[in-house]
């Protein structure tokens, strides 16, 4: 694949995107002196931003290369949830929003100072299971009409039924790809490609003390799990895909780190994207894996435009 130059088209690479929705808002200022009522800095804030969050985030970034993108989920009847609905629109996704009038939408409030964040506060709460299950009868009549289903789990109780969505689109022929949460990996049993950092690796199959190692516990865990494919993002050391051929290792390709924020959903996005293209996975690792090293450089979630990948 020729990762400069030409680009791909997306147009019919359409995907349903499910998983826990956020609104991320930024409050930006300046700092110039401490609290007299604590040892912490005052911000005077002078601009604020709001973005999708969460798997919001996910079909954002593939929205942006220019993939159909079908995004199901739950907000709260709210203004933020109807802000998640409005900036999803925008930007050409048919968001399939289950509202909960007993759940406030979840956000991540994140407090920036000089250009580097100071605080990050948290509203969330679990949805209601009468919401879920329309969620899920949601997806059962939609996963026919995508090439692939993306499950992302931000551990806010939207995937409370993952094992049954798993199911639903196993039995339809549908690549499912899930970026995990927690420790109970269980759930994720049927995927077809699981997405997890290092941090999230090692709470489920302990330390590796080399790479021979990793790849054996891997290839246990993919035996364990029936997983197609598992692929470790690694940071500094890049990516690596497992499978029944082994392990493919792809190099870090980042130009400077200024925040990870947001980086794991533009590599699904970008993977998902590739896989309902018709691209080789192994290519789509090499192209989700640079746009990785594009995203980090970016302050707070952020999307990837075509021109930064194909330049």
């Amino acid at each position: 694949m020729d990762e400069g130059g030409a680009r791909i088209d997306f147009s019919a690479a359409r995907l349903l995107i499910v998983g826990d929705l956020m609104l991320d808002r930024y409050w930006f200022g300046e700092v110039e002196r401490v609290s007299p009522e604590a040892p912490v800095p005052v911000v005077l804030v002078q601009r604020s931003e709001e973005r999708l969050g969460g798997a919001a985030n996910v079909a954002l970034n593939a929205a942006t290369l220019g993939a159909p993108v079908t995004l199901v989920g739950i907000v709260g009847n709210d203004e933020p949830g109807r802000r998640v609905a409005e900036l999803a629109a925008e930007r050409g996704i048919d968001a399939r929003l289950e509202v909960d009038p007993t759940l406030p939408t979840t956000i991540k409030l994140r407090v920036i100072g000089r250009q580097q964040q100071l605080l990050r506060i948290d509203f969330e709460r679990n949805p209601d299971p009468g919401v879920l299950e329309r969620k899920l009868e949601l997806l059962r009549t939609l996963v026919a009409g995508n090439g692939i289903v993306v499950l992302s789990d931000y551990g806010k109780g939207g995937l409370a039924q993952i094992r049954e969505m798993i199911r639903v689109a196993r039995a339809a022929g549908r690549t499912t790809i899930v970026d995990p949460k927690g420790d109970d990996w269980d759930r994720y049993a049927g995927a077809s490609v699981l997405t997890p950092n290092r941090a999230e690796l090692r709470q489920v199959v302990g330390r590796w003390s080399s790479e021979s190692d990793l790849l054996v516990r891997v290839q246990q865990l993919r035996a364990r799990l029936d997983l197609e494919y598992l692929l470790l993002t690694r940071s500094e050391e890049g990516m690596t895909l497992f499978s029944d051929e082994g392990a493919l290792t792809v190099p870090a390709q980042a130009r400077e780190v200024y925040d990870v924020s947001g980086a794991g959903d533009t590599v699904v996005a970008v993977l998902a994207a590739m896989l309902a293209a018709g691209w080789p996975i192994a290519d789509a690792v090499r192209l989700a894996n640079r746009a990785g090293g594009i995203v980090v450089g970016k302050l707070g979630t952020a999307a990837v435009l075509p021109e930064e990948l194909f330049e």
